[in-house]
């Protein structure tokens, strides 16, 4: 009788460890774009792209509803389509990439709202100070028809303050909003 239970309670353990897998979802770099917008003297938008070096997501459930992500981007990178403001932003008037080459990102929360959309909530540390910011994510996910492999995708958007992040703190707001959008189009394949 006691083979039966420990039998049993074997079988028991492996099922539950099976059932709580990690799954692991890489990026891949080359479909991947981290983009924002920043509103210059009040009248237009000047958009730029960094490169995400690293990104990882992992979860045990299929619906990324325990997911977390963690998020490298290059800041020597950035590019506004202006060789020249872009050296000026890499300067210890903006960015100081020197001192602080990187952008990060640390996932602390991965709530569903509804079938495709979730709210990522996370630490995001850039030019040397680290904050809580709230992102919104619109998923998609499918097969890669170049290798039958699971990929998914995800739109995220949300709102910085420029200040909350010691750039340009002194800078007016009539000269560059304070505000800075956030669009990153990310995608992931399954590992």
């Amino acid at each position: 009788m006691k083979k039966i239970h420990l039998f049993t309670a074997i079988v028991f353990l492996f099922i539950t460890i099976n059932s709580n897998a990690q799954t692991t979802w890489k990026l891949d770099a080359a479909h991947s774009n981290l983009g924002f917008k920043i509103l210059h003297l009040m009248v237009n938008d000047i958009t730029g792209t960094v490169k995400a070096t690293e990104s990882t997501i992992t979860a045990t459930k299929e619906d990324f509803t325990d997911a977390t992500i963690t998020l490298k981007a290059d800041m020597n990178s950035i590019d506004t389509d202006d060789d020249k403001r872009d050296a000026h932003l890499k300067t210890a008037d903006f960015f100081n990439t020197e001192k602080f080459p990187d952008l990060t990102f640390q996932s602390t929360s991965f709530k569903k709202k509804d079938q495709s959309n979730y709210t990522i909530v996370g630490n995001l540390t850039l030019h040397g100070v680290t904050k809580p910011v709230t992102l919104n994510a619109l998923a998609r996910s499918g097969v890669n028809a170049m290798n039958n492999k699971p990929i998914t995708g995800f739109k995220v958007t949300g709102v910085i303050k420029r200040t909350d992040f010691d750039i340009t703190a002194s800078t007016p707001a009539a000269i560059l909003s304070d505000e800075v959008s956030i669009e990153a189009n990310l995608e992931f394949g399954k590992q």
